[in-house]
């Protein structure tokens, strides 16, 4: 099971005002081999409160550097703390790199891609273009980038640089909301009917192998709609949704626990060892086991990244949300324990199988 680590920040600089680029020493270089377009959970002790986020790495894997973009977001306690106060010489805790919003780099085969990414999406969009560049010399990228305006644009000299450094092998649209622009189409929102424009006009939709998108949920949505519409199916759609587009609360359950008076009854499987704790109609499988006193993995508690993701042994679960696991692994019996609740009077859970 994933643990974290401590990792010395080597550099903070800003890319927009809100924003900051940090890089990272692992204590431990094989424990942070990233693929490109994963993310890293941090964990940091905020106002006497244990605080947990998730951020995308920025650099390509040729990069020789780990590093993630983290934008600062109104009401964000780790955002703020670390664009106010993080420098170099400080610690973070972080768990080895996660998630699958990529695709595996094959430099023998050609392909054209197309990305998506609204505000800091772009995040992880641009470690995926760094690498794909690098390593697959045919392949193409086309970049569909919104932003409100101009000073929101995060890492726009680095996209300028890899245009021309890869001349004619990256396109990049910039969509702004308020900020002028010469043609009314980059103007306003990326919607279905933005799409379905850009798809008439400047990019040839039917040659893309593959596409990401990663930014606000109502965003991702619509352009996923507009790319199935015409033509891509769900397996060419990669999708990284932002933890902070979440309610935060767990939607209403259409069903209920078994109704007993004694508390249902979950062994957690941590580190080969399993452990038994009480667990109420109300509680997720994560809540148990936190309450418990197990240390379970977890990050958003919103059902977005995988940081909790177990595997159901016995009894039965349901699980309210689902933004990041795979209709296969869901098959296989893996549930996010943060939004799982028990339908059993006894779940075993296994943290440690993937």
């Amino acid at each position: 099971m994933a643990r974290f680590h401590p990792l010395k920040v080597t550099e903070v600089r800003k890319t927009i005002r809100d924003a900051v680029v940090v890089s990272l020493e692992p204590a431990n270089d094989t424990d942070f081999d990233f693929i490109q377009g994963q993310y890293l959970t941090f964990k940091q002790e905020i106002e006497g409160t244990e605080i947990r986020r998730s951020y995308s790495i920025c650099a390509g894997k040729d990069d020789g550097i780990l590093q993630v973009g983290i934008k600062k977001v109104d009401g964000g306690a780790f955002s703020t703390w670390a664009n106010v106060n993080l420098a170099p010489g400080m610690v973070l805790d972080a768990m080895p790199p996660m998630g699958k919003f990529y695709t595996d780099i094959d430099p023998n085969q050609p392909k054209n891609y197309l990305g998506f990414a609204g505000g800091s999406g772009i995040t992880p969009v641009l470690s995926i273009i760094k690498t794909t560049l690098a390593r697959e010399p045919d392949s193409r990228f086309t970049l569909v980038y919104a932003n409100r305006g101009v000073n929101t644009i995060m890492f726009r000299e680095e996209l300028e640089d890899l245009k021309n450094n890869h001349m004619g092998r990256l396109n990049v649209i910039h969509i702004l909301e308020s900020d002028a622009q010469d043609i009314e189409l980059f103007k306003g929102r990326v919607d279905e009917a933005k799409c379905a424009a850009l798809f008439a006009n400047w990019i040839d939709i039917k040659s893309v192998d593959t596409a990401f998108i990663c930014g606000p949920e109502p965003m991702m949505l619509g352009i996923a709609v507009a790319l199935k519409d015409h033509g891509l199916s769900e397996e060419q759609i990669k999708f990284e949704l932002f933890a902070s587009s979440q309610p935060g609360r767990l939607p209403q359950r259409k069903t209920q626990a078994v109704e007993t008076t004694k508390p249902a009854e979950a062994v957690v499987i941590i580190d080969g060892t399993g452990r038994t704790v009480d667990m109420s109609k109300d509680q997720t499988v994560l809540e148990a086991a936190l309450a418990g006193g197990l240390d379970a993995p977890f990050a958003c508690k919103a059902g977005v990244c995988s940081t909790c993701k177990c595997k159901v042994i016995e009894g039965e679960v349901e699980m309210v949300t689902n933004h990041a696991l795979e209709d296969y692994e869901v098959e296989q019996g893996f549930v996010l324990s943060c939004q799982s609740f028990a339908l059993t009077q006894k779940v075993i859970v296994d943290y440690d199988q993937h």
